[in-house]
Formats: C-alpha cells, sequence, structure tokens
C-alpha cells in the first residue's frame, strides 16, 4: 500500500487533490481511498488530506502517520506544522516552491525532496493560484504510480471546459518538469 499525505490551506484544493489522486488509481484498477482531516474550516487554515493506493481492498480508515509521499501546497506550513512528521524512511516530499530545499531549511532530506513552482504554473495554465492540479502531476512524474493520463483524465471528469483543460494543463507542464529534473526514469 502506498500512503500520501497532502497538506495545504484551505481554499488551494487539498480535499479535491486526494480525491483526484485516488479517481486516477482507482480508473487504473487499483484501490484508493481518499479523505480529509480539518481543523478549523475556514479559507487559508491549515488542512491535510490523505490517500492510500493499494492492489488489494483498503480496509484501513485511520489518518496516514507513516506516509510514503508527502505534498505540501504551501511551503509556509514548514514554518507553522511539521508536515513531514512521521515520513517512511525513504519517504519522498514533493513540495510547491520557488525555493530550493535549501533554502527552505530541508537539507537533511536530500535528495528526497523535489521543488515544483505549482503556484506559478497554476497562475500561467489556470490564471489562478490553485496549485493542486501541478503538484499532482508533479507526484505522478515523481513517484511513477499512476499515469499522467488517468490524472488528466479524473481532471476532466471533475472539472468541465477550459477549466478542466487549464488543469491538466498544469498537471502535463508540472509532470514535463519533474520528469525533466528527475535521474531515475517515471512511468509514461
Amino acid at each position: 500500500m502506498f500512503e500520501v499525505r497532502i497538506h495545504g490551506r484551505g481554499g488551494q484544493g487539498v480535499v479535491t487533490a486526494a480525491e483526484l489522486l485516488a479517481a486516477a488509481a482507482f480508473a487504473e484498477g487499483r484501490s484508493a481511498q481518499a479523505f480529509p482531516s480539518f481543523g478549523s474550516e475556514r479559507t487559508g487554515a491549515p488542512v491535510v488530506a490523505f490517500c492510500r493506493i493499494a492492489e488489494r481492498p483498503i480496509r484501513l480508515r485511520e489518518p496516514i502517520l507513516r506516509p510514503n509521499a508527502v505534498i505540501v501546497q504551501d511551503a509556509t506550513l514548514l514554518r507553522q506544522t511539521d508536515v513531514l512528521a512521521g515520513l517512511a524512511e525513504d519517504g519522498t516530499v514533493l513540495l510547491n516552491s520557488t525555493h530550493t530545499a535549501a533554502e527552505l531549511g530541508l537539507s537533511e532530506y536530500a535528495g528526497r525532496v523535489v521543488v515544483v513552482p505549482a503556484t506559478r504554473l497554476a497562475r500561467e495554465h489556470v490564471g489562478r493560484p490553485l496549485p493542486n492540479a501541478a503538484l499532482l502531476g508533479g507526484f505522478v512524474a515523481l513517484c511513477g504510480l499512476i499515469h499522467i493520463e488517468s490524472v488528466t483524465a479524473a481532471i476532466r471528469e471533475r472539472f468541465t471546459g477550459p477549466i478542466a483543460e487549464a488543469n491538466a494543463a498544469a498537471a502535463t507542464a508540472a509532470y514535463d518538469l519533474v520528469r525533466a529534473t528527475r535521474k531515475e526514469p517515471t512511468r509514461a
């Protein structure tokens, strides 16, 4: 089972990201589960969502405490909460930022942190600073767990018209960016 924890702020599409990731995995014939954990439930408040992906039915229902991957949609959370708590020893981190991991104080996670300017990509493609779709594209390239086509199909099922196409384009742009910067091959 592969477990993903997604951190962000209310209004950034954290819950939607988990749901889209689960939908993409499900479309590929896997079992998937997505669920949120809310605090004060207001725009800008820290939000956490979880996604599990497995080859067999998933019976767990508790929050993910030892994630294989962490997606951080807002780098300011690094100073506010321990978003990397419990990260598996071989776990990876996908972080939305224009700064390097070292500049963000994450040198101890060298080689395990991939930084993607997801907000910039979202503004370019969607016209709004919603990094969730771009980060899903980056996650697919980083982990190779799901095909990018499944993610873009999930986006197109969830949204319609130009907004669906714009989010799919942001996801694809981040996917291409991460693939170009990673040395290991990923599933295509």
